[in-house]
């Protein structure tokens, strides 16, 4: 039987406010958390069989609702992880971001995704 596939999920945010000057530095969290964004994760079959692993990096537009808006790959590693990896972002809900003045503002965010096969991860550690 084929090894569980384990994907981790690497979520180091880079805040780019580019809606609302006042926002610069603020970053728009996940709602439940970062559990919610790896439930919507999901290897694609065609990768796992090519054994393909990396870190797809997309960046979310996020709305006034914390809705996302818009999603795209600004690092591709293939085109099946970043279909996943955008596919899950989407999925997610993001608490809004405030500015100065109490509006709710757009926000970006650029969130790097990690794709690893538990069984590569272990047949690198016995060469």
């Amino acid at each position: 039987m084929k090894k569980l596939t384990k994907i981790l999920v690497v979520l180091l945010f880079t805040s780019l406010i580019t809606f609302a000057q006042e926002n610069i530095g603020k970053t728009p969290q996940i709602l439940g958390g970062f559990e919610q964004l790896i439930k919507n994760v999901k290897y694609p079959e065609t990768a796992k069989e090519k054994r393909i692993e990396g870190t797809v990096f997309v960046k979310a537009v996020i709305d006034e609702e914390g809705n996302v808006e818009s999603a795209n790959v600004v690092k591709s590693v293939d085109e099946n992880l970043d279909e996943a990896a955008i596919s899950a972002v989407k999925k997610t809900k993001f608490m809004t971001v405030i500015n100065g003045d109490g509006n709710k503002v757009k926000s970006e965010v650029t969130i790097p995704i990690k794709f690893i096969l538990d069984d590569c991860k272990k047949d690198k550690k016995e060469s």
